[in-house]
């Protein structure tokens, strides 16, 4: 007899363990590891994964008593090591196990289980997933000699397709009404042969046309140096990491692929992260250009059958190479080689609903498990890397920094010119645009070149306000104020997504919610009244393409939307900071930040750095082809570090003063951060429950150095959804195992009807 441990899906902090099943003998060769299966437990029927298996009887519990597993509902999705993985996210995370297992389960697998009759099997429900067998139809020898009856018209307008190869059925259905019938009979007759092939679902295999990737003659001294280090990473095969850090259009692709090749030679897959789905279609197409139909591709905006179909792919082993964003580091990816997270900084990468993970992390660990190599690509490093690569080792791994500066063949870095927006005030300016920037813009219609302009905000304008009493309407649901959308004429709640009517001013129906004057104007600049400016400014011939969360909501609308830059002779991209990462466009000639003060002021520690880093990839966008390029940076703050960092192409000038006051103030890289939100429609218990874990952190902390608990207070987003939502936040020693002492702290609190609590560790959401 064997034994399986099976962790349950049932949504409880109080189960953190497996139980233990005995697997009766039919079922021995599908209850492993990773098999979803049905269990009894506590007297009613469950959903559990089996993360382990074993010959010997679990110690202290006598044989007899062990229940047997009921059905095996799914087979196995995963394996020993990435059943370890999940362990290891559920303790780092402080999150339940069967959060820590579903992101490695089939796309599309859900929790409920169904059956036709009382009788009948149990079946997990789905989405509309697993394999599509599509019917295609070919003509046997014997339709050399096959002649149709006179009134079999349909029987020969299938021959005649067919004559001219095989076809799907479904395509000879579309095109020759009552072809299934045809194709049927003519089966019969020996006349036509029907065999069904697995059809893939999409699988974003399209590609913008800047999207080749043609080998280089030569690779420049860091992309060299940068190969070197990562085949000595993947040859010790322990998990070590190489930072790859390289300005803006220094070839960090070309290195990714180069590596890659050698990985895949020696019978090694890897998996590739990018922080952006719109980067997904870019990415593809380099990779799929080199390696072909051994690229898989995952992300969140394909429908859960592509998902399904993709995964598979790399489960039956047919691809070797997974890119996608973040969730594509669960692949089921067994010979893993090579673990690369491409821009590796990006915030993107934290997960913001359990298992609240850091994809760097998680690669780390996973790099480490399978023993193969992480590669961190990026031009404008995290301080966390960088400083675990100034002490060389961490968790017991070698991290590496190896240093690209420069770009490939003639292209140069960008000049970069920081407009003082007060100045330009003083001196009348009222518009959106500087006067350099305005010069610049139409010095590029000119020419007939491209550029891009960022503005960190969606809508017309952030606000509306009242010109008499200057009220700004807020969200009733949230604490938040509303956004104006020209577009449509609503005000929109960005943290809900409610929206309200509001007609064309002036309009007597729109009036102040406090003192019902009409006179309501708006304040701000959002990425629509950007688009709206710049076509009163620019010529016919310059076409204007916004790319923001609203454009983008429809399936394909990232790629549609970049090949509509791809494709124009002139045009301006404008958009959020999804335009600010990795997008190679050589026309490009000109870079503009609206705004770069948005996230600047911020009660954030982090908002220096997200500016930094944001500004830094922004301007890496102009100039990477043969002509040089240039960027304006629009800033009523043009003295701070990030600005004058991002003008000098210097970061020192900028880590000096962040990572003073980060030790100063005890905050990451030098601690680890904590975030624990609780919230609930009831106010006074959502103060009682974050009170109550407050005095158990502190007790258990007690007086141990580098432990220092703040709050608990209200959320900068006090009010979401109706929900009013509090935080407690609580700093370690850089080593210290915070999810080891929050998890068990909130699973002892008294359940309260109606409070939710999130712990996340290493947080990077404090809003």
């Amino acid at each position: 007899m064997r034994y399986a441990s099976v962790v349950l899906d049932i949504p409880t902090r109080a189960l953190d363990a497996a139980f233990d099943y005995a697997i009766p003998p039919a079922l021995e060769g599908e209850a492993v590891t990773g098999a979803t299966v049905l269990v009894s437990f506590s007297h009613r029927m469950a959903v559990g994964y089996v993360v382990g298996t074993s010959d010997e009887p679990p110690a202290g519990v006598p044989v007899e008593k062990i229940q047997p597993i009921a059905q095996v509902l799914a087979p196995s999705s995963f394996d020993d090591v990435a059943a370890g993985l999940a362990a290891w996210m559920a303790r780092e995370y402080a999150c339940p196990l069967p959060d820590a297992v579903r992101p490695f389960l089939a796309p599309g697998q859900k929790v409920r289980v169904t059956r036709a009759a009382p009788d009948a099997p149990w079946e997990l429900a789905c989405e509309r997933t697993g394999a599509v067998d599509a019917r295609w139809a070919a003509l046997t020898p014997a339709a050399n000699d096959f002649v149709p009856a006179r009134s079999a018209s349909r029987q020969r307008a299938v021959i005649e397709a067919l004559r001219q190869g095989p076809q799907r059925v479904s395509e000879l259905s579309a095109t020759i009404p009552g072809a299934r019938a045809a194709v049927t009979a003519l089966e019969r007759r020996g006349v036509v042969a029907v065999r069904s092939l697995r059809e893939l679902r999409g699988g974003g295999d399209t590609t913008l046309s800047t999207a080749a990737a043609p080998r280089p003659e030569a690779l420049t001294a860091g992309q060299r140096a940068a190969l070197a280090a990562i085949d000595a990473a993947r040859e010790a095969a322990r998990g070590d990491v190489v930072l790859v850090d390289g300005v803006t259009g220094s070839g960090k692709t070309e290195v990714y692929l180069a590596a890659i090749e050698r990985s895949l030679a020696v019978g090694r897959g890897a998996l590739v992260l990018v922080p952006e789905i719109s980067l997904t279609a870019q990415t593809v197409g380099r990779f799929r250009s080199r390696f072909g139909d051994d690229v898989a591709v995952l992300h969140s905006r394909l429908s859960a059958g592509e998902r399904f179909d993709q995964w598979d792919l790399v489960r039956s082993g047919r691809a070797r190479v997974v890119v996608g964003a973040r969730s594509a580091l669960f692949a089921p990816l067994a010979q893993v080689g090579l673990v690369i997270i491409d821009e590796e900084h990006e915030f993107s990468y934290k997960q913001d609903k359990s298992p609240r993970y850091h994809a760097r992390e998680v690669a780390a660990e996973l790099a480490r498990a399978r023993g193969a190599a992480l590669v961190l690509g990026s031009a404008t490093p995290s301080l966390e890397s960088l400083e675990r690569c100034r002490e060389g080792l961490c968790r017991g791994v070698s991290w590496t920094r190896v240093e690209m500066p420069e770009r490939p063949g003639a292209s140069v870095l960008p000049d970069v010119t920081v407009v003082d927006m007060a100045e330009q005030f003083r001196s009348g300016g009222r518009s959106v645009f500087s006067g350099p920037l305005v010069d610049a813009l139409r010095e590029v219609a000119e020419r007939r070149e491209k550029a891009v302009l960022m503005l960190n905000r969606r809508g017309f304008a952030n606000f509306l306000m009242c010109r008499e009493c200057g009220c700004v309407p807020e969200c009733p649901h949230c604490s938040t104020a509303l956004t104006y959308h020209e577009r449509g004429h609503l005000l929109a709640c960005h943290s809900c997504g409610r929206t309200w009517p509001v007609r064309a001013f002036p309009d007597p129906s729109t009036r102040c919610p406090n003192c019902g004057s009409r006179y309501l104007a708006a304040f701000g600049v959002g990425t629509q009244r950007v688009e709206d400016e710049l076509a009163m400014l620019l010529p016919p011939h310059v076409e204007v393409i916004r790319m923001d969360a609203d454009t983008t909501r429809a399936k394909g609308a990232h790629q549609s939307l970049l090949e509509r830059f791809d494709a124009a002779e002139c045009a301006v991209l404008v958009g959020t900071q999804m335009i600010a990462k990795g997008l190679d466009f050589p026309e490009v000639t000109l870079v503009g930040v609206i705004n770069a003060d948005t996230m600047l002021k911020l009660p954030d520690f982090r908002a220096a750095e997200r500016t930094y880093d944001l500004l830094e990839q922004v301007a890496g966008r102009a100039g990477r082809g043969e002509r040089p390029g240039r960027v304006i940076v629009q800033t009523y703050w043009a003295t701070h570090p990030a600005m004058r960092a991002v003008a000098a192409h210097d970061r020192r000038v900028f880590l000096d003063a962040e990572l003073a006051e980060r030790a100063e103030a005890h905050y990451p890289p030098y601690a680890r951060l904590a975030n624990v939100v609780a919230w609930g429609r009831c106010e006074k218990d959502v103060r009682s429950a974050l009170d109550a874990l407050a005095a158990a952190v502190r007790e258990r902390a007690g007086d141990a150095s580098g432990w220092e608990v703040l709050g608990p207070a209200d959320c900068v987003k006090a009010r979401v959804k109706d929900r009013f939502r509090r935080h407690l936040m609580v700093k370690a020693p850089a080593g210290a195992d915070l999810g080891a002492l929050l998890a068990p702290l909130v699973a002892s609190l008294p359940r309260r009807a109606g409070i939710n609590i999130a712990v996340d560790i290493d947080a990077y959401d404090l809003m």
